[in-house]
């Protein structure tokens, strides 16, 4: 079965197991004395996963996504608390007939609207050039070894 998708590896997903590659021939072993195998995809990808570039881009992931999730979550929580707990406070006009409740939910909309953008813009200003560059020096490692597929990516 092809797959023209360059993260797709099958040996990585081990659905490969016991078909004679990656050692599996030699019984897995090689010699003290002679030279050490080419990493398989999958011992690059845990490099990858080990490494610091890697490491700082899920902790600039994570320093945006948890507060802004924790937060919105909050938000909607005293919401919905409000609405069962306070109905004199959520029925007081604000202007003609919309009211406290009315203001809340649309503020609902709209937050989820600026998260959305403030996400997508913290994406694109932290995180996507450093795993641009992580995905092409992994892609780079992994050209040219036994089991890989023509037609990757041009930089």
């Amino acid at each position: 079965m092809r797959f023209d998708d360059p993260w797709y590896e099958a040996s990585a997903a081990g659905w490969d197991e016991g078909d004679g590659r990656d050692g599996a021939a030699d019984g897995g072993a090689s010699s003290p004395g002679g030279p050490r195998p080419a990493p398989g995809v999958a011992e690059i990808y845990l490099e990858v996963h080990r490494s610091e570039a890697f490491r700082e881009v899920r902790r600039r992931y994570r320093r945006f996504v948890v507060p802004a999730a924790l937060a919105f979550l909050l938000w909607y929580l005293a919401y919905v608390v409000a609405a069962t707990t306070a109905p004199g406070l959520m029925a007081r006009p604000v202007a003609g007939a919309v009211n406290v409740a009315m203001v809340a939910g649309l503020g609902q909309f709209l937050t989820t609207f600026l998260l959305t953008w403030a996400y997508a813009r913290h994406a694109r200003l932290r995180r996507d050039r450093a795993a641009l560059d992580l995905r092409w020096d992994t892609q780079e490692l992994t050209r040219g070894l036994p089991g890989q597929q023509a037609g990757g990516s041009v930089r």
